[in-house]
């Protein structure tokens, strides 16, 4: 590590919200500026980004974060390099020649294309797309989002046949943004999320790309995700090399410092994503859960198992929003603090079907065992505990897939900010959970990333004394057989909310 104080910028760019933020090189966080990012529903099941609001908000927040550090009296000249992390499996398309997107983007948790996933595992050879990509055919994975573009949009048909169109991930369209057009390209881990790359090669591989009818051509060039990629074009930061590219978990991971086989963290935002370091082999599934590249910063790519929900943060803006609960998604915690248990009422948040490691999408929101006693304090406890009877899930899976139990469990994320809610993870998942005083691990991943491909660090290793001070740990308060009580009705509950899309159908 230099002897000299050096800074690593990080762009964050989520799902409801981009961000820019400053590492120093001991991994301390400076300043940081943050952008809630708008987003449409056009129809029922559709989510959408205009891709221009995710550029702007990310200039924006470059822009006023700079702002801030150079109040603080740092040197931009200072600032080595820059790391981009991104929502994983969000499709976009654009004009390479013009620059300008083709289409609103295709949010990861859309789910338009459940009817053509349905089709597409009937096919004769569809086991060869797990084999290949490590991944389920499900409307979560890009290939899918793809191929709805190429099938149903008029605009992206016009560029593909005058052989213009780009397609990428969100890292791939901001990285093509911000260095004036110069780089088209993504990381493996991002790839690994799109069904088109091929787990042990680490390249686009022809069988899938032919499965999913996606030409090679309108692909990103694959990458490490530590390497320089261009250039800033312009702005405050222009010459400054992008050195860094990861997706959100895979960074989160890193930010947690999982380095090794045998850690794993839990990120809860919008959606919760749970990610198990299984070293450099990758490890095929068998419990529902995917297989994915953790993270490449050099030659070697280290692999992981995730299991993910697509409902965590965003049942506590459904609250807010939808139900007109709460006025705050903080105010959550204080009404769950209020009663001890949630007086029988459990919370299936199935709002677009279950992800890991039910893989249901006929599943749909589901709150049963309502009373007369029943208040907004039972249901609040009830919307904190849902996502703790996921994790459990998932857990279970993890610990039969990679044979070794998990003794502690690394959270961050916007949800981990709340004791109560991490208080009920240990209760139900019986181990240890820890959360790190400093919370942007998504972004610190990245800075990692970035940091490493700039010489700011030598190896990871640099990192052990950062962020290990103050870390708050919760022990599980329930016995054993509370914990599978209550689990077991959870499943029930879960057998509650399947066929639901099916049966609204048919009315």
């Amino acid at each position: 590590m230099s002897s000299k104080r050096e800074f690593i910028g990080a762009i964050d760019q989520g799902t409801t919200s981009s961000r820019f933020l400053i590492f120093d090189n001991e991994g301390k966080l400076i300043t940081f500026y943050q952008q809630e990012l708008p987003q449409s529903q056009p129809k029922q099941g559709w989510i959408e980004h205009d891709p221009y609001d995710i550029l702007e908000t990310v200039t924006k927040c470059i822009d006023q974060t700079i702002h801030r550090f150079e109040l603080m009296g740092y040197d931009i000249k200072d600032i080595k390099g820059i790391g981009v992390t991104n929502q994983r499996e969000t499709a976009v398309a654009w004009n390479k020649k013009t620059g300008e997107p083709l289409r609103n983007t295709i949010v990861w948790s859309d789910i338009r294309t459940d009817e053509m996933v349905h089709s597409l595992k009937q096919r004769e050879n569809a086991d060869i797309v797990k084999k290949l990509s490590g991944l389920d055919i499900t409307s979560y994975f890009t290939a899918v989002k793809y191929k709805w573009m190429l099938e149903n949009d008029e605009q992206v048909k016009k560029a593909v046949k005058e052989d213009v169109a780009c397609f990428g991930t969100v890292d791939s369209w901001l990285i093509f943004k911000l260095t004036g057009g110069t780089a088209h390209v993504t990381d493996v881990t991002n790839a690994s999320r799109t069904l088109l790359m091929n787990l042990k090669t680490l390249a686009w591989e022809p069988a899938l790309l032919d499965f999913f009818g996606i030409p090679e051509k309108l692909l990103p060039t694959l990458c490490s995700s530590s390497e320089i990629y261009g250039h800033m074009a312009d702005g405050p930061l222009k010459g400054i090399p992008i050195a860094g590219c990861i997706g959100d978990q895979q960074a989160a991971l890193l930010g947690q410092k999982c380095f090794d086989r045998g850690e794993a963290k839990c990120t809860f935002g919008t959606g919760a994503f749970m990610l198990f370091n299984t070293g450099t082999t990758p490890v095929e599934s068998t419990h529902g859960l995917i297989t994915t590249v953790a993270f490449q910063l050099g030659k070697d790519a280290y692999y992981a198992l995730e299991g993910s929900m697509a409902v965590a943060g965003s049942s506590l803006r459904w609250l807010r929003d939808n139900l007109r609960l709460i006025n705050s998604m903080e105010e959550v915690s204080e009404l769950a603090e209020h009663v001890s248990d949630t007086g029988g009422v459990f919370f299936v948040t199935a709002f677009s079907g279950l992800f890991a490691p039910y893989w249901r999408d006929d599943a749909r929101g589901t709150m049963i065992g309502l009373t007369t006693y029943t208040t907004k304090y039972h249901l609040a406890r009830a919307t904190l505990e849902s996502m703790s009877f996921q994790s459990r899930a998932i857990l279970e899976s993890m610990n039969q897939d990679a044979g070794v139990p998990l003794k502690v469990l690394k959270v961050d994320g916007g949800v981990s900010n709340s004791d109560v809610a991490m208080q009920i993870q240990a209760d139900i998942l019986g181990i240890q959970v820890e959360r790190p005083a400093m919370r942007e691990t998504t972004a610190l991943g990245t800075a990692i990333a970035a940091g490493l491909a700039v010489g700011v660090w030598k190896s990871v290793h640099d990192l052990d004394s950062v962020n290990v001070d103050d870390v708050s740990r919760f022990q599980p308060h329930l016995s054993e057989a509370q914990r599978e009580e209550r689990y077991d009705v959870w499943k029930k509950a879960v057998e509650s909310s399947l066929h639901w899309k099916d049966d609204v159908e048919e009315l």
